[in-house]
């Protein structure tokens, strides 16, 4: 038997006060003590007015856990018709746990005391938070589970925080002979935000209000024909061999600032639309037989407000033309928080009282990494 699977409650968690763009550096702290060339170009073309972080204003102090962000969510899904104590299994993604182990949900599960359960932690980047969604949603769908959560959480500004670029900032003529070390880097610091969203999935819908049944969740990677485009823990080449962190010794490390977040700018401009929209879209098209007439919201995860008008292109080469009036996000408000950004801005929605019974939503979740995307549907019932 095969069961249908209802998405019935969606919560998010934001940390802090919301920081606005002319104070990100009062968080993250200044670089070699001097304000970032690159802070200015990068905020205009992301159209991000506000983000969250768990750091203290100037003190770089860290007052959330990943794992806090992700419970403190959890906790909001509790209500009369839903008990923490009756949860069968629990799926957390994130691209920034606190710790290399053991793995995040368990840390997450740990800070809720929750009974003995079945967990699963999804790592990777944007992408993890879904394939968190479809572990809970095919454990539901084969019967093995009537409930489960998952989650999407980033604690990322830790990792930009200006301390840990002390060491490479002060090997000033290096960075003067290639401003690309710094602005790949850099670039980052700009565009990532902190938070967490969690959904309860079960199979039964809500007695007394909407709820959003799957259709259904493809994710395709093309890891196998693309190289490496955002990474941490690794030195990419210029033969594109790669040095994974641990060959390197202590000092090199912090020299090379090796476990900060880095994007590879060109790549990722000139490849992202054709292997995360395009491509995959047109397989998922065949396979799902689907109209884009039937869809009343296409929910983006983009990046930056950059890739909007590269993204309705892609569509239109995938005969997939959404127009920008079904669209909804909340990028400019609540940042990139990779793996959280689609539970975030679902949350906004669902939660709006906007939506009606047969409505259609449509979700899409790029993942530079090496290049993976995920689409999902949804349908109001």
């Amino acid at each position: 038997m095969v069961n249908d699977v209802f998405i019935n409650k969606i919560e998010k968690f934001m940390p802090n006060e919301p920081v606005f763009n002319d104070e990100i550096e009062d968080y993250l702290g200044y670089i070699g003590g001097k304000k970032s060339k690159a802070r200015k170009i990068v905020l205009k073309s992301n159209g991000i007015k506000r983000r969250f972080y768990v750091l203290e204003k100037d003190t770089q102090k860290q007052l959330f856990l990943n794992s806090q962000l992700c419970a403190k969510a959890i906790n909001k899904l509790e209500d009369k018709d839903f008990r923490l104590e009756n949860l069968e299994v629990l799926a957390c993604g994130t691209t920034s746990p606190d710790q290399l182990m053991p793995g995040h949900s368990l840390m997450v599960q740990g800070e809720l005391k929750l009974k003995p359960i079945e967990t699963i932690s999804a790592s990777g980047i944007c992408l993890s938070g879904v394939n968190a969604l479809k572990y809970i949603y095919l454990g539901i769908k084969s019967g093995e589970f009537k409930n489960g959560i998952s989650t999407g959480s980033e604690a990322s500004s830790p990792i930009l925080s200006a301390k840990n670029f002390q060491e490479e900032s002060k090997n000033l003529e290096e960075l003067e002979l290639n401003p690309n070390i710094a602005f790949e880097k850099d670039f980052l610091r700009w565009m990532l935000s902190d938070g967490a969203g969690a959904m309860l999935l079960e199979d039964k819908p809500n007695k007394h209000s909407i709820s959003l049944k799957i259709e259904f969740i493809d994710i395709l990677s093309y890891a196998g024909e693309m190289e490496v485009c955002m990474y941490s823990g690794l030195e990419v080449k210029e033969d594109k061999n790669i040095r994974a962190w641990r060959d390197f010794e202590q000092k090199e490390l912090m020299e090379k600032s090796i476990l900060s977040v880095q994007q590879n700018v060109k790549l990722l401009n000139e490849n992202i639309v054709k292997y995360t929209v395009v491509k995959p879209l047109k397989e998922i098209i065949k396979k799902r037989a689907l109209k884009a007439s039937l869809y009343n919201y296409f929910l983006p995860h983009y990046s930056s407000l950059y890739f909007r008008d590269k993204l309705y292109e892609g569509l239109k080469e995938a005969d997939f033309e959404i127009p920008y009036e079904k669209w909804f996000t909340n990028l400019e408000n609540f940042g990139n928080t990779g793996s959280a950004s689609i539970y975030i801005i679902l949350e906004e929605l669902f939660n709006s009282k906007k939506l009606k019974k047969g409505e259609k939503i449509l979700c899409y979740i790029p993942e530079s990494g090496r290049f993976s995307t995920a689409f999902f549907s949804l349908e109001v019932v």
